[in-house]
């Protein structure tokens, strides 16, 4: 006879469930890259991440015949719902065997939960919030997925929609390699574009200041972003510690801020896709890893630009385009990188796939944000 159940996940040992599972699972998985469990770590801690300051989270684990099946969590993101006037849940960390009795059970007690919480509609998976990874991949199996973006296996579309779910949102993600990139078009746009805003400047964000340039980037991103679905205003606790984990692999060559008469109006934040050298760590950084991640981070092929923003009053007029020139000039410079990945771009926001497809951008891959009413 067949026993299956859920655990809420209470205690320490329950939380090392929760995070190991990932690693049983998927360790068949080729294209599955092993996040450091460090970070997973960090993600669900209530005292650490800054996120629950303002959140609340519930984790639950999945099994059948005494064996760990899937997990999910359930998360209430008080400052999404503040700022969109809505009662709203999230579900994240959702991972789940290809059984769809296995996945009503994990995304039924995690709507009962969020139905507990007074929530009366669920968007996921944010894993934990809007600006972690979010997303399920549903087409682009046979590629690595880049640094911070999602991978899973490609029944999960099924499974979710199948759970009573329906598509909230797709996020693209674009590819720019030296074979593709259109640099004569670049070179002939950023002509038009400096003779339109001759006082436009580039710089490298400066790594020596790098506290007053996370504050510039925040207040750019808070104000350029604030009309984007799904988004809401990063407070300064969240963004430094995004920074503290980034400022680890960041490369001035591909993260800069744009500025006009000396004042910041744009910035654009490409990460070297480390996922090439996290693939071979098994998730730890410890003893070990962590020689290998500074040693190989500057042969790093590939680089994913995951953030960038232009104020509202100056969008739309090739800022954006410059910022991608610049950091593909200096990919192009170096021997290494030959590859960008710019991700994720709202399929509702028609001026970034522009920019993309004029770069020479191919549609690599596509991820998708489910809602539901509770």
């Amino acid at each position: 006879m067949n026993s299956s159940g859920v655990t809420v996940v209470s205690s320490k040992d329950e939380r090392k469930r929760f995070i190991e599972f990932i690693y049983d699972f998927y360790q068949d998985a080729e294209h599955w890259v092993p996040p450091l469990r460090m970070d997973q770590k960090k993600l669900i801690d209530t005292e650490k991440n800054p996120f629950f300051h303002n959140a609340e989270i519930e984790l639950f684990i999945a099994e059948k015949d005494g064996k760990d099946v899937g997990r999910i969590a359930a998360i209430v993101d008080h400052r999404f719902n503040d700022f969109h006037k809505t009662k709203t849940g999230h579900f994240g960390f959702f991972e789940c065997i290809n059984d769809q009795h296995t996945a009503n059970l994990l995304f039924r007690v995690a709507s009962d939960w969020l139905r507990d919480k007074g929530m009366n509609k669920v968007i996921g998976p944010a894993s934990p919030s809007m600006m972690d990874t979010i997303g399920v991949l549903i087409d682009g199996f046979d590629r690595d997925p880049y640094v911070l973006m999602p991978y899973n296996y490609d029944y999960y579309d099924d499974l979710i929609k199948a759970s009573g779910f329906q598509k909230e949102m797709d996020l693209y993600a674009y590819m720019v390699d030296t074979e593709t990139v259109s640099m004569d078009r670049m070179n002939r746009a950023m002509k038009i574009v400096k003779h339109r805003l001759p006082d436009i400047n580039i710089r490298p964000v400066d790594l020596k200041n790098i506290k007053s340039e996370i504050d510039i980037v925040r207040d750019i991103f808070n104000q350029a972003w604030k009309k984007n679905w799904g988004f809401i205003p990063l407070t300064e606790a969240e963004f430094d510690a995004v920074a503290k984990d980034l400022k680890f692999i960041i490369d001035t060559d591909f993260a800069h801020i744009a500025e006009m008469e000396g004042k910041p109006v744009g910035f654009s934040i490409g990460i070297p896709n480390i996922n090439e050298i996290l693939k071979t760590m098994n998730g730890n950084l410890f003893p070990f890893g962590i020689f290998k991640l500074l040693w190989k981070k500057r042969k790093l092929n590939s680089l994913r630009t995951a953030l960038m923003g232009v104020v509202p009053e100056h969008q739309g007029k090739g800022i954006d385009a410059l910022l991608h020139h610049r950091s593909i000039q200096n990919g192009l410079k170096g021997e290494n990188k030959t590859e960008s990945e710019m991700s994720w771009v709202l399929e509702s926001n028609p001026e970034m796939i522009r920019v993309a497809e004029r770069i020479g951008g191919k549609l690599d891959k596509t991820y998708r944000m489910y809602s539901k009413a509770l």
